[in-house]
């Protein structure tokens, strides 16, 4: 994506954007760590590997500036011509743990739902969290995102409505 979010007042003013993981950032993105040893979110060589075999899978490196800070990928079922599951959903969001607490993962999943709300057949983005996680929790729902009562793999599942307000 070409356009970035600006942070909150008080926080240094670098552009947050999301770009395509390639042969020319994947070390740099392959290094960033969460620092929660995999509980909440899987490495990200992990993910790469997936996204090499998923064509539904969008992986996207986190920029502050120049600088990679994390990474997500979202599940995209408009890539593909009969995909296992409809609905959009955010595969991985990680925030190297230097930069965590710096607006850098609202950021991204801001520009995320822009993105998802320009795909085809978009309703709704989901996510799912480990319980408890009550930061996660926290973050999501400041962003819209609502519990749905199911569990995913016995995680706590959350949905955004992605219809605009009118």
């Amino acid at each position: 994506m070409k356009t970035g979010w600006r942070l909150a007042p008080g926080l240094p003013q670098r552009v947050v954007t999301l770009q395509p993981v390639s042969r020319h950032n994947l070390a740099a993105v392959c290094a960033l760590d969460a620092g929660d040893d995999g509980v909440q979110v899987a490495p990200n060589l992990r993910s790469m590997a997936q996204a090499a075999v998923y064509p539904e899978a969008w992986p996207r490196a986190i920029y502050a500036g120049d600088e990679p800070v994390g990474f997500l990928m979202l599940y995209d079922p408009s890539r593909v011509v009969q995909p296992e599951q409809s609905d959009f959903y955010l595969w991985r969001l990680m925030i190297d743990h230097r930069h965590q607490n710096q607006g850098y993962g609202r950021s991204a999943v801001r520009q995320l739902v822009e993105h998802v709300r320009a795909r085809p057949g978009a309703e709704r983005l989901s996510v799912s969290y480990v319980a408890p996680a009550e930061a996660l929790a926290r973050f999501y729902a400041a962003l819209g995102f609502a519990a749905t009562g199911a569990l995913v793999d016995g995680e706590v599942e959350l949905s955004l409505p992605l219809h605009a307000a009118p």
